[in-house]
């Protein structure tokens, strides 16, 4: 079946997921639904401890079994402990049939794949998947399939009950012994606990895994003793000196400093850029580059920012302790200087849930001015892939993509003319992750392209004369003339993942890459 952004849908997919296929951005805007709340255990007794002497323990204690699913965040992003501890755990169990259910999942996860070859994890549900396991999934290694979701489709999945998760593994910078947790004040923070809340409030068991035990209570908490069942204290749960890493690290590549300049000539030439106007930036370096471009002229101009969101950088923080931004909102800290930046009194916490979840009263994206993101390919129906490589294998997460670019009044995506030899403006994109309807500018190292659809746009970039104006096609058209229209990457017919839109709709499908002879 044929889906708003045309890509054809297999019937056998949407029978074997309940699904629909996607019909545009505001299709299910104003339809009802009932959140599903989980399966408790009370306790009553002042005598109970919540403590458990290791993994193996709170694994028994949760009812473990074939078939569950477990669930964890990934504020720690590359140097995330918890997921291969926890699943080494699970395989020496021999536990069979696992789903795992995550915020997101990277190369510091390699180690999975010899449990997804054997039959120990069988489904995975993410924003997506970088390294090893997005070769294992695109090679066909998985047995079930792939789900990719964004941030505010994976709050959206869990509280409608569509993903049951059984256990929730939580880690945590700090915990008490009952399970008060925040993700600041030991000795690997991540400053916040953003994705979690939505675990910690929907598992069945909600299992809280510590290095830093402190004194009950161990408050203000981000995630509270009424949700956590076990706490386990364990050597190390992650590696802060690696939150920051690839995506994450600023740029000095002076081809991203262009786009990041182009960038910020757009949003101060548009009509939202004014005092109290709202920011949100991504985390490719030419994203975080661009924030420091534009806090320059914010602050020539002494216009200030009313608040800023999402996954936060030195750069944001920066203009936060400034006074040139009056509050940040955070889901996740990119860098460290951002976890530290935490004990800004203006520096709040937000749950993923409010910052995305499309099927709430209202959340925070809808209230965004500017979003810049990054895109791994283009098309010309402006279209954007963050998920699939040119070559066809897993390799990028949704994130908040779909989330704010949909929000936003704004939504600029930085994506270079060439990916290497490999043009990222192309006639259609691999594998569509955010549709063409919620991006209104792309701004690449030759050009700045505006949505058809947003004349109002053009028509101030045009009057400002401040970026060089090109179609979309214009861009495509000189990216093949550099390095020639590529060949379509060869599948076969098997389908290994989908990609979800916001409303839980199916916006495409990924299948197994062909092997070469």
């Amino acid at each position: 079946m044929i889906n708003a952004v045309g890509r054809d849908i297999p019937e056998e997919i949407l029978k074997a997921t309940g699904k629909e296929v996607f019909q545009g951005n505001n299709y299910k805007d104003g339809v009802r639904f009932t959140k599903v709340g989980p399966t408790i255990t009370p306790v009553m007794r002042n005598d109970h401890s919540k403590l458990v002497k290791d993994i193996h323990e709170a694994l028994v204690k949760c009812n473990a079994h074939d078939g569950m699913t477990v669930s964890f965040h990934h504020h720690f992003r590359e140097g995330d402990l918890i997921v291969n501890m926890v699943m080494e755990e699970i395989h020496k169990m021999g536990l069979k049939d696992i789903r795992i259910c995550a915020s997101s999942l990277g190369k510091a996860h390699n180690p999975l794949v010899p449990m997804i070859e054997d039959g120990t994890i069988t489904r995975i549900e993410s924003s997506g998947v970088r390294g090893k396991i997005g070769e294992a999934i695109s090679a066909g290694k998985l047995q079930g399939l792939a789900i990719m979701r964004s941030h505010g489709g994976r709050v959206r999945s869990i509280t409608t009950g569509e993903a049951h998760v059984d256990i929730a593994f939580i880690g945590a910078p700090t915990s008490d012994d009952y399970g008060n947790l925040r993700g600041i004040g030991g000795k690997a923070d991540c400053g916040v606990l953003s994705y979690a809340i939505v675990d910690g409030n929907h598992a069945d068991y909600c299992v809280a895994i510590t290095d830093c035990l402190v004194p009950y209570p161990n408050f203000p908490a981000h995630i509270s003793q009424t949700k956590v069942d076990y706490v386990c204290v364990v050597d190390e749960i992650g590696i802060p000196s690696k939150i920051a890493t690839g995506a994450a690290k600023p740029t000095t590549d002076q081809r991203k400093l262009l786009m990041a300049k182009y960038c910020t000539d757009v949003v101060v030439n548009t009509p939202w850029f004014k005092d109290g106007f709202s920011y949100q930036t991504g985390v490719g370096g030419a994203s975080i580059a661009s924030t420091k471009y534009l806090g320059e002229i914010m602050r020539e101009r002494n216009i200030k920012m009313g608040f800023g969101v999402g996954g936060l950088t030195k750069e944001m923080c920066k203009l936060l302790d400034e006074g040139m931004a009056r509050v940040m909102l955070d889901v996740q800290d990119f860098d460290l200087d951002a976890v530290h930046n935490l004990k800004n009194p203006n520096h709040h916490r937000i749950p993923a849930g409010v910052y995305a979840n499309p099927l709430n009263k209202g959340a925070v994206v809808n209230k965004l001015d500017y979003v810049v993101l990054a895109s791994l390919e283009v098309d010309v129906h402006f279209n954007c892939n963050v998920v699939v490589g040119s070559d066809g294998v897993i390799t990028g997460a949704q994130g908040g993509h779909p989330d704010t670019a949909q929000g936003a009044k704004c939504a600029i995506v930085i994506c270079p003319l060439l990916q290497g030899r490999i043009p990222a403006i192309c006639s259609e994109v691999t594998t569509v992750t955010t549709p063409g309807e919620s991006i209104d500018v792309v701004v690449t190292d030759y050009g700045v392209a505006v949505n058809p659809a947003r004349p109002d746009i053009l028509e101030a970039l045009k009057a400002a004369d401040c970026v060089p104006l090109k179609t979309i096609e214009e861009l495509r058209d000189i990216a093949y003339s550099i390095v020639g229209e590529p060949d379509p990457v060869e599948f076969e017919d098997r389908v290994v993942g989908i990609i979800e839109a916001r409303d839980g709709t199916i916006i495409d499908v990924v299948r197994k890459v062909k092997d070469v002879e």
